[in-house]
């Protein structure tokens, strides 16, 4: 992996110490900055991976934490967790490649049942449809993926891969609550629609009323 000079890996690991913390100290003390690599590279290196395939994540990863560190003196260091923006980072990234997507959404679609269940590496659906017994609908789902507006597949896939709240993606976004939970509800409803009025993508849902 490439990443910017600057940025050491494996040292200062206090899990004590916050995120915006470790920023802050990383403006005057750069290696500082690859605590938040050890902490968050695996998941966003596993939320690029699902989006785009295993050949991609490592290079949008590298970029992902790169560009953060080029931008951490624009954090906001009042919002102690910073999932939010990096996955905002790679999010934004990942909007690259809208076509890339889409062309895989619509690939696993295509192929058998058993060949997405053995033979396709880290599939998508897969990964989406966890909890589905069903194989057909793994298929089905992947395919009304694709066709979602790439707004709406953003905030649905922050919540159910990133795993992050409303509001955390009104962040990582930079839109309003609202926002999010409109565009939510568009893609649920559209991939209920899709597969018969199932909801194999079991989002979690937000328990405190936000």
């Amino acid at each position: 992996m490439t990443v910017e000079p600057g940025i050491g890996v494996g040292q200062d690991s206090d899990a004590s110490t916050s995120d915006a913390s470790v920023i802050e100290r990383s403006w005057e003390k750069p290696d500082a900055f690859a605590m938040l690599f050890d902490r968050h590279a695996d998941s966003v290196h596993r939320y690029a991976a699902r989006r785009l395939g295993t050949e991609a994540a490592e290079d949008l990863m590298a970029e992902t934490f790169t560009t953060a560190f080029r931008q951490r003196f624009r954090y906001n260091t009042e919002l102690a967790d910073a999932r939010p923006w990096l996955f905002g980072i790679a999010t934004n990234l990942i909007g690259r490649h809208r076509r890339a997507e889409a062309r895989r959404l619509k690939a696993i679609g295509r192929l058998p049942s058993a060949t997405r269940a053995d033979g396709c590496e880290d599939p998508v659906a897969d990964r989406v449809a966890a909890r589905v017994s069903a194989e057909a609908v793994r298929g089905e789902l992947a395919l009304a993926m694709a066709r979602l507006p790439a707004r709406h597949r953003d905030v649905l896939l922050l919540v159910a891969w990133a795993d992050l709240g409303y509001e955390e993606v009104a962040r990582a976004l930079e839109v309003p609550v609202g926002t999010v939970r409109s565009r939510l509800h568009r893609a649920r409803r559209k991939l209920r629609d899709a597969l018969g009025g199932s909801d194999p993508t079991a989002l979690r849902e937000e328990s405190d009323g936000e």
